[in-house]
């Protein structure tokens, strides 16, 4: 290990999972179902990353509690019906856990999707008992709230300042922030580099692989960041 983290800490959709077009594509066919008005990509890219709720009631402020919640229930049958093989991983998702495990440190999941999501691609990555702990929106506070990585730190009983939160949005970069944690962009998923940028990352990278390296402090690569 390198550069004094123990512990990575990692988002999921956009992150580790190609899932943003299923998200952006579930969330049209939602609103056709809903009765509303589709947003544009742009919009439910940043969005990605809230817990469900939250982010259909910014998307449709309009929208009353019980109508967000028939709105939640037709993406749920959409998305589950796009995502009967779920969304394949990042070219280097698999090796560079797997690396980083064999390197000593610690891996955790701290993700928007609802609990039962999280553990259905659990499953189907043969992941059940891979990380550490994962936290999921549904069961604390959603991002970018510090509730969940405060809970993830005390379970693996981790200072802040040795953890790192990987992620494509906004949220997850303001969730490290609110809990006295360093972050890294990645630029491939929700939102581009030039968006994050501004949240303060320790570092921006554009493939997942990267990380590793970075991590390792090979200087080949010109890195974005602080």
């Amino acid at each position: 290990m390198s550069k004094n983290y123990e512990l990575l800490i990692f988002d999921w959709d956009g992150t580790l999972a190609d899932s943003i077009g299923r998200i952006v594509e579930a969330m049209a066919e939602a609103a056709m179902r809903a009765g509303e008005a589709q947003s544009d990509d742009g919009a439910v890219k940043g969005i990605i990353g809230l817990a469900l709720d939250e982010a259909i009631a910014t998307l449709y402020p309009h929208l009353d509690a019980r109508q967000v919640g028939v709105f939640r229930q037709h993406y749920a049958d959409v998305y589950m019906a796009l995502d009967q093989q779920p969304s394949p991983l990042f070219d280097g998702v698999v090796e560079s856990l797997e690396a980083f495990r064999h390197e000593g440190y610690r891996l955790a999941v701290a993700t928007g999707k609802a609990r039962r999501g999280l553990d259905r691609v659990l499953r189907a990555n043969g992941w059940e008992g891979y990380f550490d702990i994962t936290r999921a929106a549904d069961e604390t506070r959603g991002k970018p709230h510090p509730l969940m990585l405060e809970e993830i730190l005390a379970h693996c009983r981790v200072e802040p300042g040795r953890a790192l939160m990987v992620g494509d949005s906004a949220f997850d970069l303001q969730m490290a922030s609110n809990a006295g944690m360093h972050s890294v962009a990645v630029g491939y998923g929700a939102m581009s580099l030039q968006a994050l940028v501004e949240f303060g990352p320790q570092v921006c990278i554009e493939h997942f692989s990267q990380l590793r390296e970075w991590l390792a402090g090979d200087a080949h690569f010109n890195f974005q960041g602080r």
